[in-house]
Formats: C-alpha cells, structure tokens, sequence
C-alpha cells in the first residue's frame, strides 16, 4: 500500500486505500477493518493525503511534513481522546502550526492517522511524480489539426422547418 493512494473521506471515520474511481465515486477499501464498498460523491467527497495542508505561522505545510515531525519526535503520543493534551503534545512537536486556524478535531484526526499509518508500515513521502508534474507541466500537440467548426457547419444540410399544429378555427 503506498502513501499517495490513500484518502480520507467525510462522513467515514479513519482512513481509506482508492482503488478504483469513477465518475460518480469511488471504490475504497477501509485500512481498520479491510472492508471494500462503493463510496458516492453524491454524499461523501475525497481528500487525498497529499494534498491537505496545515495551517502554520509562516506557509502552509503538507500534511508529511507533520507526520515525519512526529516520527522524528521523542515524544510519546497522546491519547486521541484528550483534547488538552493532544494540543500539549503538537505545541511541543510542531511549535509553528497555527493553533487559532487548527481545530483539536484537526489534531486529534492527525494523531489517529499516523497512528494507522505506522500500524500498516506505510511509508509517509509525498510521490515523486506529482512535484514534477506542478514543476513543468506537459505539453501534448497533435500533428493533425482538427477541422474547423465552421466547415462541419457547412456540409451538415438545413432540416425542413417542423410543422405547427394550430388549433382549428371554429366557423
């Protein structure tokens, strides 16, 4: 399992591996209870891990950066049920986060994932593809040039004018 396939999904609690997706959602498969089910964008969205940001004092900062803050810690982590010390713990471990803009929500949901995150051995990096792609975007052109709307336009014949039914007049 790697690090860039998963997401969080709102509504669900924990954290979830994308494995398939579609246009009107996702297939996810659960990392607590290895469930697999159909999630709807209908009623639920996707927030992949790699792109949600902290709020600090300065810039914003990627979730990784968090997670190996807390790995290079020494540390002990809190319980995720104590909200008190769970804020004691991130203004020891990640002094520049923003703590008037973080929730204790935030930080709490934070303590859990690393917590499934290291009971998965899951590697915390951010894909490499993805720095290269924001870096130099791509250009695709094609040798043919498709033709122009104008000329299709053109060639299409004009449809006889439809029929109004009126009502008759009554002598």
């Amino acid at each position: 399992m790697e690090y860039n396939k998963l997401v969080s999904v709102t509504g669900l609690s924990g954290l979830f591996e994308l494995l398939s997706s579609k246009a009107d959602g996702g297939i996810v498969r659960s990392l607590e209870d290895k469930t697999t089910k159909f999630v709807s964008t209908r009623v639920h969205s996707f927030s992949h891990l790699e792109s949600i940001e902290i709020f600090t004092t300065k810039d914003n900062v990627n979730l990784v950066e968090v997670f190996t803050a807390i790995q290079n810690s020494k540390e002990k982590l809190p319980d995720a049920g104590d909200a008190k010390a769970v804020k004691a713990y991130f203004e020891k471990v990640y002094p520049d986060m923003d703590f008037a803009r973080v929730y204790n929500s935030d930080m709490k949901k934070i303590v859990k994932w690393y917590q499934q995150l290291v009971a998965h051995n899951i590697e915390i990096k951010l894909s490499e593809h993805s720095e290269e792609e924001v870096a130099a975007p791509e250009v695709v052109t094609t040798a043919k040039a498709k033709p122009a709307a104008s000329t299709k336009a053109a060639t299409t014949k004009a449809a006889p004018p439809k029929k109004i039914n009126s009502p008759r007049k009554m002598a």
